[in-house]
């Protein structure tokens, strides 16, 4: 009979046992002395200089703000959720930003923080389309509001999509975060400074496989505006404010401005949109100039769409220019919050600063920063407005652009000036600094694009698309690179500057913020909203 496993493995054991508790000796073995830890280095003491150096002493601030961050992963624990976006901020856009904020309240500059820099998390965002190395912004608005990456050009329709099919964009919808909202009985907001029915506010309730459908679409689909005003989704979006007045009025309508609509289909959807609403319940509220906003009754205003431009709003160095008047990114958050704000279920809002990324397509980084400047005025708006206890703020940007920040120039130097290079002892040489050929050059420049023109003083960056191409060097030696109608230098001749492809920043406050840490697909922001925001029932 063969010995089982068992039984072997333990006689093995006893054996082992019994010879090492078996010894010559009838006493206890004697102990050997155990090993004495060497005592831990004291390490150097910091010289006082140091300690006291303000640099020291504010990354030790930063570090007790670090300490008593609360991180609250519950689900569904924001009862509201704002999406920023700024429209091509990317990352030498907002150190560009910061910069200029910083000079603009008299200081050097480069210390300065944006609001959302101040947020206790942030990471990197990878922006690619799947079928574009450097995106467009319709692609990426779908993957931050959908959690799906998808093709450039097309809005909230998976990639398998061809751009401009109409049938198949109908089998292939995505549902949006807005849309989950909606239907949890959330307030909903969509505000930009672009046409409402641009690529990016677009994205959050349309479903088209071509982003330039904002008024007019082939048999069988339908335009990218009437979607917003027949949005299914709970009793649809409840503050919309933006430009793009055209894409919702007839071509035979004039507007308070004097321009006339897009439509050919003959409709007027802002009729449409208010008649909507007739229900003797609800009160809605249509605007279209700063008057009208300014009159708002929050307390009775239960639907409000604003339109304030036919096209784009005004770069926010112009807007003083416009017409009828037109209120700021800021004033707009602001307002958009209070009135979303009155239902207790929460709520979820995007807000765009669309014109940014058209400040940089001109070469105009005056306007696009200035614009910058305005969202971080926006969010912290936003920030003020909200507790981080219950509502998740996230700040990102769709993709970035080919604007650089480049040429030694001395700490402090005007951002928007010609570069001013430090001597061997590190000060500031007399004069601007010439490059190899003889010609100043400035700190911010582009890697394509028209090129420079100056319009002196006027601070509409559309003007450049007046004027032909003139890439490459320029004597820029009497012109002013700081005034808002310098256009920068470029170097590769392009009908418009173009998109970059590098990541782009995040920045988060509130439940689930700390999910955004690290480097991530665009499309996981989605997913981080739907989880703190509860807007999915997993």
């Amino acid at each position: 009979m063969q010995p089982n496993r068992f039984s072997v493995a333990f006689a093995a054991a006893f054996a082992i046992t019994v010879a090492a508790c078996s010894d010559n000796n009838s006493g206890p073995a004697p102990q050997q002395p155990q090993p004495q830890p060497e005592p831990a280095p004291s390490g150097l003491s910091l010289p006082e200089s140091q300690r006291a150096s303000s640099w020291y002493q504010n990354g030790e601030a930063a570090i007790a703000r670090a300490r008593d961050v609360v991180i609250n992963n519950e689900r569904g624990a924001a009862k509201n959720v704002i999406l920023f976006v700024g429209d091509g901020m990317g990352i030498s856009t907002v150190t560009a930003a910061r910069i200029l904020a910083g000079q603009l309240q008299g200081e050097s500059g480069e210390e300065h923080q944006l609001s959302f820099e101040k947020m206790p998390f942030a990471g990197l965002i990878k922006t690619y389309n799947t079928n574009q190395q450097t995106a467009d912004s319709a692609g990426t608005a779908t993957a931050m509001v959908t959690g799906v990456k998808t093709k450039a050009g097309v809005l909230s329709v998976d990639e398998t999509v061809a751009r401009g099919d109409c049938a198949a964009s109908l089998q292939r919808p995505l549902t949006t975060a807005l849309e989950l909202a909606e239907s949890l009985g959330k307030s909903t907001g969509v505000v930009s400074t672009a046409r409402i029915t641009h690529a990016t506010p677009a994205s959050t309730y349309s479903k088209v496989p071509e982003r330039g459908w904002e008024y007019a679409a082939p048999e069988g689909c339908t335009d990218i505006a009437t979607q917003m005003v027949e949005l299914a989704a709970g009793d649809g979006i409840d503050v919309v404010m933006g430009g793009g007045r055209r894409s919702f009025l007839p071509q035979e309508v004039t507007d308070l401005e004097g321009k006339a609509g897009k439509r050919i289909d003959g409709v007027n959807l802002v009729e449409a949109w208010q008649s909507r609403y007739q229900d003797g319940v609800t009160n809605a509220l249509y605007i279209e100039d700063k008057n009208g906003f300014d009159g708002i009754d929050v307390a009775s205003t239960d639907k409000l769409l604003g339109l304030f431009e036919s096209s784009h709003m005004r770069y926010e160095a112009d807007r003083k220019n416009d017409v009828a008047g037109e209120p700021s990114l800021s004033e707009m958050t602001a307002k958009a919050i209070e009135l979303l704000s009155k239902n207790d279920r929460g709520y979820f809002m995007m807000v765009e600063s669309g014109r940014i990324d058209h400040g940089h397509h001109a070469s105009s980084a005056y306007s696009a920063l200035t614009d910058a400047v305005e969202m971080a005025n926006a969010v912290q708006v936003a920030m003020d407005s909200t507790s981080a206890e219950d509502t998740l703020i996230i700040v990102t940007a769709d993709h970035s652009h080919v604007m650089t920040i480049a040429g030694y120039p001395t700490r402090g130097n005007p951002i928007l000036g010609k570069v001013v290079t430090n001597n061997s002892r590190g000060e500031p040489e007399p004069g601007v600094a010439l490059a190899a050929d003889g010609m100043p050059y400035t700190t911010i420049t582009y890697a394509n694009g028209l090129g420079h023109a100056h319009y002196g003083s006027s601070a509409d960056a559309d003007d450049r698309y007046e004027d032909p191409v003139s890439a490459g060097r320029q004597d820029i030696s009497a012109s002013d690179t700081e005034s808002p109608g310098y256009h920068q230098e470029a170097l590769v001749p392009l009908g418009g500057e173009t998109h970059g492809g590098e990541d782009v920043g995040i920045w988060a406050r509130g439940p689930g913020a700390h999910l955004l840490s690290g480097t991530n697909e665009q499309s996981f922001i989605f997913h981080v909203m739907a989880h703190a925001g509860g807007l999915i029932d997993r």
